[in-house]
């Protein structure tokens, strides 16, 4: 479970000051499709940073599972966003020279968990995204779905209970855009807790719950 209270971020100081956040109360549970929605500038990116662990210096309190990500040292943390978080960018964040399988099996450098069955969990995790026939072939020849799909089984080859997907359909068509929400939608259906940030309203209103959030300020 995801629990902020009066979670609130400044950049600058004086008369440079911008809130990027303010006062945020969110709660999500576990097994949770949550989509939260906002212009560019809202805010969502710096809330979307926190919640992934990525930035720590923030006002108010977070709780993941019950513990004060405050409390948790950089090497925790780390563990955590490795075994707890999948992240899903709109770049897709792959390394253009590397292989499908290759950029796949990045988290496992950063794993305390056995390994010793890592070849069989990249295959069955193509597999179920449908790109296995591109296991050996350089991402830099794929298609936007297609890298999309790569970024997906990278988020989730560690078995993470939390997928923060950043406009995961931003660089996408429709066509290709409703294929990986569908993707996002099944991922849930097994038990993933899955949180979108967009600014893309038919893809936030998709999701089962819906958030707002304008000028720092989080709305449902």
């Amino acid at each position: 479970m995801i629990k902020m209270t009066d979670v609130s971020k400044i950049y600058g100081v004086g008369d440079s000051e911008v809130k990027a956040l303010n006062n945020i109360k969110l709660e999500i549970n576990d097994g949770d499709m949550v989509s939260i929605v906002g212009t560019s500038g809202s805010g969502k990116s710096t809330l979307l940073n926190i919640m992934g662990l990525l930035d720590s210096a923030f006002d108010g309190y977070y709780y993941m599972d019950n513990i004060n990500v405050k409390t948790l040292s950089n090497r925790d943390k780390a563990k955590a966003r490795n075994e707890k978080l999948g992240f899903v960018l709109q770049d897709f964040a792959l390394i253009e020279h590397y292989t499908v399988k290759e950029n796949i099996m990045i988290p496992f450098r950063y794993s305390s968990r056995l390994q010793e069955n890592c070849g069989h969990k990249v295959k069955n995790t193509l597999q179920k995204l449908m790109i296995a026939e591109k296991t050996d072939t350089p991402v830099s020849k794929l298609s936007g779905g297609q890298r999309q799909r790569v970024a997906i089984a990278r988020a989730i080859i560690n078995d993470p209970s939390v997928i923060l997907a950043d406009e995961p359909t931003g660089a996408l068509d429709s066509k290709t855009s409703e294929e990986i929400f569908n993707i996002f939608s099944q991922l849930n259906n097994d038990g993933k807790t899955i949180i979108i940030v967009t600014h893309d309203l038919r893809l936030a209103e998709k999701c089962k719950k819906t958030y707002r959030i304008s000028d720092g300020k989080i709305f449902q």
